[in-house]
């Protein structure tokens, strides 16, 4: 059996969609950690420890009193702070009788929830997918389990060569795993730059039946992960032989932004969060559904081979070597980095100092 997957802790990472969070109480496990999220009555996104400290009651499984929680089993009753202010039986509080709560930020209609050392959670280290709340572009999205490591997620979205087998009938052409890729590598800025550009391709009914081009394409998917969390793919879609303009304009071509947020559950489950972004047929609901309908549907196909994936590698002797090549370096370079950040996160962990009770 290989070795279990560890997480890149003192990041950011998807919790849900902002329609997701509202006043009926969210439970949702991030990094093996239960959490519960919900909104105060002014709005506000909050995210505690989704344990009782009495009994260990799920406090998603209780209910709001304003903007305390109070615990369905016991009555304990805490703030958004996650400080408990009543206790059943008794008026003093114990000092200790208080969950952890988490910072949260809402940005590009995702929230967003720091997973670590809260004096280290700056918002601006969040990723940015801004056509997921732009009014120039449609989006639709969804979010599937994972029953497997969100490793194995990052590898799939960065060799998008599978396509063409896994996909075929959707999104996949022959000309995407025949098409060399070209990889560039941001080592201070942590983020991995993969590109395919086919110059003359077979059209997908992915995008045929959405755009309504006939015949065959320029193509142009252009991938930028930022680990851990968000893997953006921006796709061109064109008529053969129609490029940008000298100026970088590109009126003549349609824009699609598929994004992905890949939020560790445990070590082998994974929510995993889609969003297709277009900046055509803006208020064409048959194309929304189509478009919903076929990611998702693609979205499955990569589950269930994902989870088949689980599986064998679960099961597998220890040191079972795998083979690479060039289609693979995006993937690779991204292994390294969250191996470099699951590093840091644990010297930061030994070198803070363990509080000592008198």
């Amino acid at each position: 059996m290989t070795t279990t997957a560890t997480f890149a802790r003192n990041q950011w990472y998807v919790a849900a969609y902002s329609r997701e969070v509202g006043r009926e109480l969210l439970g949702r496990t991030i990094l093996g950690e239960p959490i519960v999220f919900y909104r105060t009555e002014s709005g506000a996104a909050v995210a505690l420890a989704d344990r009782c400290v009495h009994r260990r009651y799920p406090l998603s499984e209780s209910r709001l009193d304003g903007d305390t929680i109070v615990c369905g089993y016991h009555g304990f009753t805490y703030d958004r702070s996650g400080s408990c202010v009543f206790v059943p039986g008794q008026s003093r509080v114990p000092r200790t009788a208080r969950v952890p709560s988490y910072p949260v930020v809402e940005q590009d209609s995702f929230v967003w929830v720091w997973i670590g050392d809260r004096d280290e959670a700056d918002p601006a280290l969040i990723p940015r997918a801004p056509w997921l709340a732009d009014p120039a572009y449609t989006t639709v999205s969804g979010m599937e389990p994972l029953a497997a490591r969100y490793s194995l997620l990052v590898d799939n979205l960065m060799d998008l060569s599978h396509e063409t087998y896994l996909h075929g009938g959707y999104i996949g052409t022959p000309e995407v795993a025949n098409t060399p890729i070209t990889t560039e590598v941001d080592e201070e800025n942590e983020v991995i730059y993969v590109s395919r550009h086919m110059a003359d391709a077979e059209c997908p009914s992915f995008y045929a039946r959405s755009t309504g081009i006939e015949g065959r394409i320029t193509r142009w998917q252009d991938i930028e992960y930022h680990p851990p969390c968000l893997y953006l793919l921006h796709s061109r879609i064109a008529p053969v032989g129609v490029l940008p303009n000298d100026d970088g304009t590109d009126p003549d071509a349609f824009h699609v932004e598929v994004v992905y947020a890949i939020t560790p559950e445990t070590e082998h489950s994974t929510h995993d969060f889609w969003a297709v972004a277009r900046d055509f047929a803006l208020d064409d609901e048959e194309v929304s559904a189509f478009l919903a309908e076929s990611n998702r549907t693609v979205v499955l196909q990569d589950v269930t081979a994902l989870n088949i994936l689980e599986r064998v590698i679960e099961g597998e002797r220890d040191g079972y070597q795998e083979l690479s090549i060039n289609i693979d370096t995006g993937g690779l370079a991204a292994r390294r980095f969250l191996k470099r950040m699951i590093e840091r996160g644990e010297r930061g962990a030994a070198a803070r100092p363990v509080a000592v009770r008198s």
